[in-house]
């Protein structure tokens, strides 16, 4: 985990070893105010010495004004370092989650990449601070006091060496317990996460099958599970205070039992007994801030290893050395390409596709739920690579282009239409964020967007979180728009119309081949009236091309495409929902 701190601290270095040496300083101070205590004592208040009591005094004045200062400093410069830091490390994990592959995407759960950016990311940043803080101070003020208590008198401080090393191990059984339980707490989170986000992100299903109190059931059940296990862990780390208060009683009893006896007998001291049992207590503080500091390294030490975990992934697909940055045209060639999610090429879910698509052509593909027709056309921009064989746009193989330069050239419109939160003009500006408004309200009347977000007040729209505010065929053209935007080379339209009526839709790919006839256009559907036009069509069926040709062909040669186009005619609704 340390390596981890200093990898990320970044310009924040400064502040982390100043916070230290003010630290330090503290600590000198604090373990040298009950000595000079005891000489206000002995010297000045039993001898009736006034010098002695002023002179002492104004040197414990002002060390506790040292100690004031440089604690504050301290703190203020630990806060800074690890503020820095954690900012660093959530950057540095956003960003490595940005390059993810769906492939790498598909390893993580959303809920627990959440968790990792923000809860684990804080508990690393309270473990830093109290590394270059507390960690510190708590060692030095244990070896100081004991020092300073043996050299006060040797006799009492010895009873030390018998109690607290009981305490060192309670303190060490204990917080090895928690570790465990804390571990298993933590995967419980991403578990309570990705339910609490699968719940709102689908609670229109949810009322609509009536299913709030199974919801409620289920929730109360894994949160439960979440409450039980910090709640074993607590009792545990909540012994550590008893056990100290304990060992405090018991040595603070012994000093003033032995301290009293040997005072009588002129063998000690009154201020060097109340500088022994003041001792005795910052002992017992620094062994209290150092079980502090092992309960956070403990839930730390499972927040680093889950960052770790997605901060080492290591995205398995990315542009090869001088990558070719200029594609050609839009033509696009399958050659025996067999595709895995897992790698397995025992069980791939694409087999033996073979498809060429010229420059410009308006391909349809057509097929049941579960055939992969979205895992076909996702390759096509490298979200996925191929297991075996070949995928070529512009006669070149896919893997050979500058990755930022494919997928700026290839448009995916997909199944769930996602808008961000801001402005329709915002949201068409991810395409390009130079756009004029000329420009963006034409590719709007293209999708046939323009009528209703004029009524909704132009381009200064507002877009509410996830376009909650518009219909889901609005939301399908301002998508539509937005790929337009980018001026593609290729278009693909991954069941993104399917919330349209038939008119809108052939309206859309009218402009499309007008304006842009150049660009090469596939739509997968599940509409026979969508596919109609298409140059041709590829009909797929359990990961493998079934059949291809025009619409009045594949009612004759394909089975399913004639199953489709008979349920089509009757009315019914075969949709899909990958």
């Amino acid at each position: 985990m340390y390596q981890t701190m200093i990898r990320y601290m970044g310009d924040n270095k400064k502040y982390a070893i100043l916070s230290p040496l003010l630290v330090i300083i503290e600590v000198i101070v604090d373990v040298a105010i009950p000595y000079v205590m005891s000489l206000i004592i002995d010297q000045g208040i039993i001898k009736g010495n006034i010098d002695a009591i002023f002179k002492y005094g104004l040197m414990l004045i002002a060390m506790v004004i040292i100690s004031f200062l440089t604690a504050v400093g301290s703190g203020y410069y630990a806060t800074k370092a690890s503020a820095g830091f954690s900012g660093n490390l959530r950057q540095a994990l956003f960003e490595n989650i940005q390059s993810f592959s769906f492939k790498n995407i598909d390893e993580f759960k959303v809920g627990s990449l959440v968790t990792r950016l923000t809860s684990d990311v804080q508990y690393v940043q309270q473990a830093f601070q109290m590394s270059i803080r507390i960690a510190i101070r708590a060692p030095l003020m244990f070896l100081f006091a004991f020092i300073m208590a043996f050299r006060q008198s040797t006799e009492l401080a010895k009873y030390f060496m018998f109690v607290i090393p009981f305490l060192i191990i309670a303190i060490v059984y204990i917080t090895r317990r928690a570790y465990k339980i804390f571990d298993k707490a933590f995967a419980k989170i991403d578990d309570l996460n990705l339910f609490v986000s699968e719940n709102l992100n689908g609670i229109r299903v949810v009322k609509s099958f009536v299913k709030e109190d199974s919801q409620i059931d289920e929730f109360t059940k894994v949160s439960n599970g979440l409450r039980d296990d910090f709640v074993a862990a607590t009792k545990l780390v909540s012994l550590t205070n008893p056990a100290m208060m304990l060992t405090t009683y018991v040595i603070v009893i012994i000093l003033a039992w032995v301290g009293a006896r040997m005072i009588i007998d002129g063998l000690l001291t009154t201020g060097v007994l109340m500088s022994l049992i003041t001792y005795a207590i910052q002992i017992q503080i620094s062994l209290m801030m150092l079980s502090m500091i092992m309960v956070m390294l403990t839930i730390a030490g499972n927040s680093h290893r889950r960052i770790k975990e997605v901060l080492d992934v290591q995205t398995d697909i990315k542009s090869k050395d001088n990558a070719l940055a200029t594609i050609k045209d839009g033509s696009i060639r399958f050659e025996d390409v067999d595709f895995s999610y897992l790698g397995d090429k025992n069980k791939p879910v694409l087999r033996d596709i073979n498809l060429d698509i010229k420059s410009g052509d308006y391909v349809g593909i057509i097929g049941p739920t579960g055939s992969s027709k979205s895992t076909l056309v996702n390759m096509i921009a490298r979200l996925y690579d191929v297991t075996s064989g070949a995928v070529k746009v512009g006669t070149v193989d896919v893997r050979d282009y500058d990755l930022y330069s494919l997928r700026e050239d290839v448009a995916v419109v997909l199944q769930k239409n996602v808008l961000f939160s801001g402005t329709v003009r915002s949201n068409m500006k991810w395409a390009n964020k130079d756009l004029d408004d000329e420009t963006i309200n034409r590719a709007l009347e293209i999708a046939q967007a323009k009528d209703f977000v004029d009524a909704a007040g132009g381009l200064d729209a507002k877009v509410e979180r996830g376009g909650s505010n518009f219909s889901g065929g609005q939301k399908q053209r301002l998508c539509i728009a937005r790929a337009i935007l980018k001026n593609p080379k290729i278009l693909i339209l991954d069941d993104s119309t399917s919330a349209l009526d038939n008119n809108t839709e052939k309206n859309i790919i009218n402009a499309l081949n007008k304006i842009m006839p150049d660009m090469t256009k596939i739509i997968i559907s599940q509409r026979i009236t969508s596919l109609k036009s298409c140059d041709y069509i590829a009909v797929m069926n359990l990961g493998k091309i079934e059949a291809l040709g025009t619409h009045d062909e594949l009612l004759v040669t394909s089975k399913i495409y004639k199953d489709i186009a008979e349920l089509s005619g009757k009315g019914g609704d075969f949709d899909e929902r990958k």
